[in-house]
């Protein structure tokens, strides 16, 4: 009976030793990509970073509890090993301070780990403009089969498959999508956001440094999603207002037909292409196209209009 024990303790104590072999080589990737200048643990905006010092902190709060348990459960496998001198008491039933410690920190650790959560997660609202004394750029996001269409309103330019912001400036996207659904997300500026069909979403970041981060789509949605992609390239206000320049002289025209024949359909690996001209409706038509019916573009522009025209006045008195 011994010998069975003797061996049972044995393989337990192995599996333990290569959970903590793996546990050691799993920390230390993870460590080691902190060094990398890419994804969530290279932050280069105010909501990345923010999130980031969540994600550690929760982590950090966890390990109050992880890291005893570890312990004691390589401490319990040699103290009540085959042969051990740990007393036999196989009446005792309760301890009221370890009902205490047990119940007490796991149930600390929960309320101000929610505490925290709660909070962080309401200040990061995407919907939540960013507080600056800089006028944001707005950029509409179109997400197609399997590209990305950025439309930059106040400019009347747009883009496919790349982003040009400057640093230091809120950027407010709002979203939609002329596909299955889709997420939208930039992992060193923070957040994620989805994109639906006849529906628009929005999402508030802002870059505080110049340089070159990866966009893509979260979201499967067929053959292309992998190489649904895209850069976003922040540089300061000088060389964004030189881009805007350089987009504006193209000579390609964005509108509601060409949109629907060319960009609409499923196509994978498209190159950068820029327009030099928008329609100034189109992200609304497109959103509204899945509404309506037999929708067609400025309908919903010529409807707003007559309602205004229509519209009783009030007077005071």
């Amino acid at each position: 009976m011994k010998k069975v024990k003797s061996h049972f303790v044995s393989i337990l104590a192995n599996c333990f030793a290569k959970m903590f072999h793996y546990a050691v080589v799993i920390a230390g990737i993870t460590l080691l990509s902190g060094c990398m200048e890419s994804g969530v643990l290279a932050p280069r905006g105010e909501i990345a970073a923010t999130e980031l010092k969540l994600l550690i902190f929760s982590i950090l709060l966890m390990l109050i509890v992880i890291i005893p348990v570890i312990i004691m459960a390589f401490w319990f496998a040699r103290r009540y090993r085959a042969g051990g001198n740990a007393a036999y008491r196989p009446e005792w039933t309760h301890s009221t301070w370890l009902e205490i410690v047990w119940w007490s920190i796991p149930c600390a650790i929960i309320l101000t780990l929610g505490t925290v959560t709660w909070y962080t997660t309401h200040s990061l609202d995407p919907y939540k403009p960013l507080v600056s004394d800089q006028k944001p750029v707005r950029i509409q996001v179109v997400a197609l089969d399997w590209k990305w269409l950025f439309i930059y309103p106040d400019y009347r330019v747009a883009v496919m498959n790349e982003i040009t912001i400057p640093t230091g400036k809120p950027i407010d996207f709002e979203l939609t999508a002329a596909a299955p659904m889709n997420s939208f997300i930039i992992p060193q500026l923070g957040g994620q956001i989805y994109a639906m069909t006849g529906m628009t979403t929005a999402l508030h970041l802002i870059a505080n440094e110049p340089g070159v981060y990866r966009g893509f789509s979260a979201n499967y949605t067929g053959k292309g999603f992998a190489e649904m992609q895209f850069n976003v390239h922040a540089v300061s206000e000088e060389e964004f207002a030189g881009w805007i320049r350089s987009a504006q002289q193209s000579k390609d025209v964005l509108n509601w037909d060409l949109f629907w024949n060319e960009l609409a359909k499923p196509s994978i690996s498209d190159p950068v292409k820029y327009f030099g001209k928008v329609d100034n409706s189109l992200f609304d038509d497109i959103v509204m196209s899945y509404m309506m019916p037999n929708y067609k573009p400025g309908m919903m522009q010529s409807h707003e209009a007559a309602m205004n025209v229509h519209q009783p006045s009030h007077q005071e008195g």
